[in-house]
């Protein structure tokens, strides 16, 4: 008793928020193989922190391989158990808990040995014949594994462009077996690093040392230092950060970067680049790209004014030839320093090749000497063919077409003919040199104006006839720049470091990344916090100083340019979160897309994801669009998967109507003689569509979306709902518009984000609720709701709220919790009540001490009287707007209404029995555990046979402590709940014991 208050008033010291501790930390095992193991440990803090388990610093996906992980969390208990462990478990596992004020890790070793005989030993030993690798006999083969240690390691770096870095670890590698050489690997941001004029490797039989010879902000991101010893490796990683060079002038932006090209021909190549971070303090007004042909060193600009888009064709190449190209940005101020060079490419067109011989001259030309075949009798070409604008700016428009069917043995050139939409006036565009490429730029057209296109080819017989014009093209940017991202939340993280979190644009299309920028608070003066983008939703923004507060803001980054700066976030104290933060072996952008580390690993996309400070929202409202589109990505022994699909089908499965998934399994175990089973398979009949939800309101509201909440129909029509299909329309100056269908497919919650809205504009909406028989009467429009973005700091409102239980003196109240967090986590719940009848003013609240969990059971109900309630959620700001209130509820006992039996039969195995006589042909029964749907099998087996249903008990221990419920689908709200406490618990196993052993 004295344990448990230390630990309480320990918990208490913080009532609103505390740093995540291990209570229990893992402890390492060494198994033999094919046993099981489990790890264990326990996890204090609040808000309540989100453990994710890891192997080697990777998540494990418990759905890529149900057969091989359970992860279990039973109060507070957290459990990872690996079935059948085989020589590839071998590794390092660590559990991470985290919540807003931090994150911990805690590590534990398995060692997974082989019996000694499978392999003969003495193949390892100094003296005798070596054995390739390849046969099958590894470092560790027969023994355990090898122990692989960093020291003397490399740290989060700072750099500027144009400086020399080096980065570099001392590796100790036990036992040491000279024969056997670990494969030193790097890594930036998860792809596989090569050497080059750019980066140098070393490796000196103890140090692994990696050198960027010019530093260029390409250059920045996540090291990863892999040492490979047969089957295992281990890593280290570290950021590493490079700044602008000063510009030649003061106040010209910093240079751009990452310049490719894509899609190159004969004389025509599309060179893309990334906009830098650093503007100089004036807007980027284009950018200027410059090309140089292979062995010499003159370079040409290639556009004359500025383009803003980060993508530009370059024209009139000669073929044969290899250019390299390079990009400076411009504003008011000056020209920056020009960009790292791209890898050269040849004019060469790839639908050629088979009709060309080439082979290369000089090196340090770089030239392709092209020779055709020898023309054979002129024939004049036919015209080409899936002419079409692939590309289209304020600046340019790019066509591309396919060769002629018809066009004899020579080669054939093009003319491009342009002109108005709506006339026949065309004009050529290329009047002096035809082109040899099927990809052209129309430069010089009139902005916002209609244009078609057409295109010709000739040749030495003559010019052929016209393609089939395009459709008109309207000479305007087709890619939007896209807009502020929102949410900025900090988290501590080190003394030196904060976490940042936001949410992706709405509507962002082809995001290159984003920008972090920060400010120390009233200084007024922003640097940048990363200068190459970063993709995900979270990032570590290093070298702040210990104790200011400071802000942040995030701007995403397309080919079209650069968003608004978002939101700054609240205020953060540089400070060490209890844990020491994220390690530096973890990527600060850990919800990126940067692809995977290698075969051996998952992808860095969704790393992390789920110990992000807040989940909730949007990932899990938009998952009812897309739930039947995304399916689990496949996966193999090797972890091939995405962590982005991974989580994405973790929040559809949480999006989908727990009851229901939960009744179906359940219901599946019944046996097959039953008449629930047999009904299953009859023709639906005495069914009807159900009638309209009812009292829509607004759960959350940003610039260009709304999140809607309804209530169930009051008739279901006989057979469960199957979901529901929401409209919208405008109303402008009190006028309603036409109704516009939000959803084609039907979500399951009661709950859906309407995206693509206007910002300030006022809409209606209604919602119809589908069965089995068809789509119900849609609801009557609702109460008018402008479209604007919520910025207040306390939550939204919590909504489906549920009775059950109901009886003469008391009933469990159910809800869910706000989609709108405010600014802080949520921080607990008050529930109100008041009679249906009374006003307003006697709205009186339940509890006085905020609930942490969303059910409570209400008592002291007067018998008869009829009762509304309704719930606040509370967070670090205060507490926000009430839910809906529910339905008028009676509190009295209902004629026939049965309770929950526990029971303990003759072998002393011990069930909860529920019953129900008020059954329809299509209710169910489901069971719960502290009102969450029980989808583990692990503890409990369910046995329905027609009108009653039997929990029971495998193994009654302290895991299965709680308030075991039932619920019985398409009744008049037949429930019912038993509480097995400590006590109870320990009543049940001495009946057990006395029962299978009789004195």
């Amino acid at each position: 008793l004295e344990d448990t208050q230390a630990f309480h008033k320990k918990l208490n010291q913080d009532k609103l928020l505390h740093a995540p501790e291990f209570i229990i930390k893992p402890r390492s095992h060494t198994i033999w193989e094919k046993q099981s193991v489990k790890f264990h440990c326990t996890v204090a803090g609040w808000p309540e922190p989100r453990v994710t388990w890891y192997k080697n610093n990777v998540p494990i996906n418990v759905q890529a391989h149900p057969d091989k992980y359970i992860i279990e969390n039973r109060y507070g208990l957290h459990s990872l158990e690996i079935s059948t462990c085989d020589f590839e478990d071998t590794a390092q596992y660590h559990a991470s808990a985290m919540n807003v004020k931090g994150e911990i890790s805690a590590y534990a070793s398995l060692v997974v040995k082989r019996y000694k005989g499978e392999i003969d030993a003495s193949l390892l030993h100094p003296g005798t014949v070596t054995m390739p690798m390849g046969f099958g006999v590894t470092p560790h083969g027969f023994a355990s594994r090898f122990e692989i240690s960093f020291v003397d390691k490399f740290d989060v770096t700072f750099g500027r462009e144009g400086e020399t870095m080096s980065l570099g670890c001392t590796v100790v590698i036990n036992p040491d077996i000279k024969r056997f050489k670990p494969d030193i690997e790097w890594y930036r941001n998860g792809v596989l690093i090569t050497p080059s004029k750019w980066v140098q490797m070393h490796w000196s039989g103890e140090r692994a040392t990696l050198t960027l010879t010019h530093a260029n902000k390409e250059d920045e991101g996540l090291y990863t230092l892999r040492v490979v010893m047969g089957e295992y490796y281990e890593e280290y990683s570290g950021y590493v950060f490079v700044r602008d060079a000063d510009a030649e002038i003061p106040g010209a932006p910093g240079a751009p970067l990452d310049v490719q090209c894509l899609d190159a021909n004969k004389d025509y190549v599309i060179v893309s680049w990334k906009q830098p971070a650093v503007d100089g303090g004036n807007p980027i007004l284009g950018y200027f790209i410059d090309r140089c042909e292979v062995g010499t060193t003159h370079w040409t600009q290639c556009n004359e004014t500025p383009v803003k888009f980060a993508r530009f064709p370059v024209t009139g190449l000669i073929e044969g030839r290899s250019y390299i190209f390079r990009v400076r940005a411009v504003n008011k101020v000056g020209i920056s320093l020009p960009s790292r060079v791209s890898e050269p490419v040849a004019a060469l067109d790839p639908a050629d090749r088979a009709r060309l011989r080439s082979h290369p001259s000089a090196p340090w030309t770089g030239q392709i000497i092209v020779t055709e075949e020898e023309p054979a009798e002129g024939v004049v070409p036919g015209p080409p063919t899936d002419l079409q604008v692939i590309e289209a700016t304020k600046n340019y428009v790019v066509l591309s077409w396919k060769p002629p069917g018809q066009r004899g043995h020579e080669g054939i050139m093009y003319f491009v003919e342009k002109c108005v939409a709506g006339t026949e006036n065309w004009q050529r565009v290329n009047t002096e040199i035809p082109v040899k490429s099927p990809r052209f730029a129309v430069f010089d057209l009139a902005e916002g104006k209609s244009y078609c296109f057409r295109v010709r080819c000739c040749n030495s017989a003559g010019i052929g006839e016209p393609s089939e014009a395009t459709e008109a093209t309207v000479v305007d940017d087709k890619l939007d720049i896209p807009k502020a991202p929102g949410r900025i939340m900090p988290t501590r993280n080190t003394d030196t470091s904060v976490v940042v979190t936001w949410t992706e644009p709405p509507d962002a299309k082809e995001l290159v990344g984003y920008y972090i920028e920060s400010s120390v608070v009233g200084s007024g003066h922003w640097e940048p916090c990363n200068n190459n983008p970063v993709k995900g939703t979270r990032f570590i923004c290093h070298g702040l100083v210990t104790g200011e507060k400071y802000v942040f803001r995030v701007r995403a980054v397309n080919a079209a340019g650069l968003s608004e700066f978002s939101q700054e976030s609240e205020p953060i104290e540089v400070q060490a979160a209890i844990g020491g933060g994220l390690l530096h072996g973890v990527c600060p952008e850990l919800s990126g897309k940067a692809g995977g580390l290698t075969d051996c690993t998952t992808s860095w996309d969704g790393m992390h994801e789920s110990s992000q400070p807040i989940f909730d929202t949007d990932a899990l409202l938009k998952c009812n669009a897309k739930c039947n589109r995304d399916t689990l990505p496949s996966s193999s022994d090797k972890l091939r998967n995405t962590g982005d699909n991974y989580m994405r089908e973790m929040v559809k499965d949480a999006t989908t109507s727990a009851p229901q998934n939960v009744a179906a399994k359940q219901a599946s175990k019944s046996r097959p003689g039953d008449p629930l089973t047999l009904e299953k398979v009859k023709e639906k009949k005495d069914i009807a569509a159900p009638s309209p939800p009812y009292d829509i309101t607004v759960l959350e509201s940003v610039r260009d979306s709304m999140v809607l909440g309804w209530k169930q129909p009051k008739i279901t029509g006989g057979t469960e709902i199957t979901g529901y299909y929401v409209n919208y329309r405008e109303v402008i100056g009190g006028v309603p518009g036409k109704w516009m269908e939000a959803n084609i497919k039907p979500v399951s919650e009661r709950a859906y984000r309407i995206q693509n809205l206007k910002e300030n504009m006022v809409y209606q909406f209604q919602v119809a609720a589908a069965n089995l028989a068809g789509v119900g009467t849609p609801s009557p429009p609702s109460k008018s709701f402008k479209c604007e973005e919520w910025t207040i700091a306390v939550p939204g409102p919590p909504h489906d709220l549920e009775c059950i239980e109901i009886r003469k003196d008391s009933l469990v109240l159910l809800w869910k919790e706000p989609v709108y967090t405010g600014r802080s986590p949520i921080a607990g719940y008050y529930v109100d009540l008041k009679e249906t009848e009374a006003t307003e003013e006697h709205w009186r609240s339940v509890n006085e001490k905020p609930l942490q969990k969303r059910y409570l059971k209400i008592g002291g109900l007067k018998e008869g009287v009829s009762y509304v309630f309704r719930v606040r959620a509370t967070n670090q700001a205060g507490v926000g707007k009430p839910s809906d209130a529910t339905d008028p509820v009676v509190a009295e006992t209902r004629p026939g209404t049965k309770e929950v039996v526990v029971d303990v039969d003759d072998n002393g195995v011990i069930s909860l029995n529920f019953e129900c006589d008020q059954m329809s042909p299509n209710s169910k029964f489901v069971w719960s555990k502290n009102y969450e749907p029980i989808e583990d099998d692990s503890r409990l087996d369910i046995d329905t046979k027609g009108g009653k249903s039997k929990a029971i008990f495998k193994d009654l221990g302290e895991e299965d402590l709680g308030i075991y419920s039932c619920v019985v689908t398409d009744t008049d709200g037949v429930s019912s709940s038993y509480t097995i406490d400590e006590e109870e618990m320990k009543r049940l196993l001495a009946l057990s014991h006395e029962h299978k052993f009789p004195s």
